[in-house]
């Protein structure tokens, strides 16, 4: 996410011509929105990165139910 922040920053500066960010070319730019797409359609899913949090979230949620059905029984 960090990435395609830069991104629209670089972008913007670019395109509103903001001190050395003017002489910037596109091509840097362009770069960064090729490798941005290759992490996350390529390296994110290869190395699991995108199930292991959907995986964190269900465990959460599944802890927050249990909690609320049975509560702390701790004796």
């Amino acid at each position: 996410m960090p990435i395609i922040l830069i991104i629209l920053a670089l972008c913007a500066l670019r395109w509103f011509e903001v001190w050395r960010f003017a002489e910037l070319s596109w091509w840097w730019i362009a770069g960064l929105m090729v490798a941005a797409f290759m992490w996350f359609e390529f390296v994110e899913p290869m190395l699991g990165l995108d199930k292991r949090k959907a995986h964190d979230e269900d465990a959460k949620r599944r802890q927050d139910r249990l909690k609320q059905r049975f509560g702390d029984r701790k004796k």
